[in-house]
This record gives C-alpha cells, sequence and structure tokens, in this order.
C-alpha cells in the first residue's frame, strides 16, 4: 500500500556489518518512521544492493534512520520494470550479492510488484528471506474490531463499476472478514456497490491514514458508513473491512452434496467431522445421513 513514512521520527542506528547472499524482503513503515524494525535497519544497513519500488522515498527512509549508502547501487523495480530489471536482480544474487527489497510501504507483496520478483528468485533455487514489519491490512484488521480468526485480503477492488458488483458478488458468502484497500475517491462508490451487493446491515469498517497523525476508524453498518461518507470529503490512504456474510442455513439436501465431495476422498468420519465444521451443523446429524449415503 502506497503511504510516506513521517519524516519526524528517527530511531535506532544499525551496526554497518554485511548480511547473508540471498534476497532480503524488507517491510517499512506505512506512515510513522519509528515503526521499522530494528532488524530491517540492520538489512538496510549491511545489503551489497538496494532495490525499491521507489527509489526516492527508500533513500528519505534510510536518511531518518542515519543509515548511509556508501556507493551502494539503488535499483527501482516496480509494476513497470520489465522483464530485463527482474532478469538482472536474479543475475545478481546468482552471483552472491545481498539484495534488500523495500517496498513504498509495508510488506512486500502486499498489492506491491515484488511478488514476480520473489517467484523468479524461488524458481531460481537461490536464497531469499523477509524481515517481516507493518502491514496496512493487517494493522487495520487488529483495530477492526471484527472476527480475525479467519480473513481475506483480496487486494484493489475494480475501478469500473460492472466489475466491481461482480468482484463483490464473488465474495458475498465468503465465510471470512474481507479486506481491500480503495483509493478515497471511490469508496464512496465501493460502499455503495456493497450495499447492493453484500446488504446494507452487513458491518464494515473504514480505516484512513492508519499510523499517521489522523488516523480514523470509522464503523457501522454499509448503509450507515455510505450516509456518513457522502457527508464529507474523504482523503488518505484506505482500508476497508467487511464482516463475514452470515452462514447459510444448513439442508439435508446441501448437507448430502458436501459429504458426496467429501466421501471422494475422506472416510465416513472424517467426513462427517469436516462438513459439520464446514457448514456449522451437529455431527451426529451429519454422521448419519453419511452412513445412509456410503451404505446406499
Amino acid at each position: 500500500m502506497r503511504q510516506g513514512a513521517d519524516p519526524g521520527d528517527g530511531g535506532h542506528k544499525p551496526a554497518l556489518r554485511a548480511i547473508s547472499p540471498g534476497l532480503h524482503f524488507v517491510s517499512t513503515p506505512i506512515g510513522a518512521a519509528r515503526d521499522i524494525t530494528l532488524r530491517a535497519l540492520d538489512v538496510l544497513a549491511g545489503a551489497d544492493v538496494l532495490v525499491a519500488e521507489d527509489t526516492r522515498t527508500l533513500r528519505h527512509l534510510m536518511e531518518i534512520h542515519g543509515i548511509p549508502l556508501n556507493g551502494r547501487p539503488v535499483i527501482a523495480y516496480h509494476d513497470h520494470s520489465g522483464e530485463g530489471q527482474m532478469q538482472r536482480l536474479v543475475g545478481l544474487l546468482a552471483e552472491g550479492k545481498s539484495l534488500a527489497y523495500a517496498s513504498e510501504a509495508g510488506t512486500p507483496l502486499i498489492s506491491d510488484p515484488g511478488f514476480e520478483l520473489a517467484r523468479a528468485v524461488a524458481a531460481a533455487g537461490l536464497p531469499m528471506t523477509a524481515a517481516p514489519g507493518p502491514c496496512a491490512a493487517i494493522c487495520a484488521l487488529t483495530l477492526s474490531g471484527l472476527p480475525s480468526d479467519r480473513f481475506l485480503f483480496a487486494g484493489f477492488p475494480p475501478s469500473a463499476q460492472g466489475a466491481r458488483r461482480s468482484f463483490l458478488e464473488e465474495l458475498a458468502g465468503v465465510q471470512a472478514t474481507l479486506i481491500l484497500y480503495e483509493s478515497p475517491k471511490r469508496l464512496g462508490a465501493l460502499l455503495s456497490d456493497m450495499a447492493s451487493t453484500l446488504g446494507a446491515n452487513r458491518q464494515v469498517v473504514v480505516c484512513r491514514e492508519l499510523t499517521k497523525r489522523f488516523e480514523e476508524v470509522l464503523r457501522g453498518t454499509v448503509a450507515t458508513l455510505v450516509a456518513d461518507v457522502e457527508t464529507r470529503e474523504i482523503k488518505g490512504e484506505i482500508v476497508v473491512l467487511v464482516d463475514r456474510a452470515a452462514p447459510a442455513e444448513a439442508t439435508e439436501e446441501s448437507i448430502g452434496a458436501a459429504l458426496d465431495a467429501a466421501l471422494q476422498s475422506m472416510s465416513v468420519k472424517d467426513a462427517a467431522t469436516f462438513v459439520s465444521q464446514t457448514l456449522g451443523v451437529s455431527r451426529k446429524i451429519v454422521y448419519r445421513i453419511a452412513l445412509d449415503r456410503s451404505q446406499g
């Protein structure tokens, strides 16, 4: 998620020592510069080559924390870099170099071009590790108050209304908290489409400017937040979270269909347990139906 670090605070100055060869993913602050980890600072200080989604953002972050470049190359790698740039980076790794890759803000690969690089490095059998840290999606989930035992990060919804509604319809029945990123300019349209596809009474949380000075969390039904957003100008980085759908009431027919699929690869006992947990139905009832179908 694209956010700039607050330049108002600095932090720990790492030891300038080399790190192991390989690709090191570095999570960077989504707002407050002090949210970076000590390990991340050590990686940035010790890597042979620095790679960034936005080199200006990375240079600024390193200046805040007093990490010198010392003549090391700083290479841009973003959505438009192309195959050639990726192969250049893989080539440096093959030479035994250590590369630190930083997203513009947050955790690499979360709405970030680092995915293609990670896949290429994995395919080449080269070493790769990650220094975990800030992530807007997880920060928002923590603050939302919505169930966190199961969640789905769905990224940015399509900008066109028709595609966006189809996108939401596919997610409507998911039994997990949904996490989306959205532009503030499209937030109102997204919430309106949620009202028609997910239902006006579905619980939703909008997190704005996380970890920054004007951080704000809005909670309520979809209908409530549609009305709220219509009356004000929304600015900043947005994370939208939606409560899971109410589970559909299971019928003997739906239980039977689920069992038929499960019994193809499971024992009667295991299939009954799996379907019972999936559909939220008494295991005793499911086991009876499973026995009938296995003997039929």
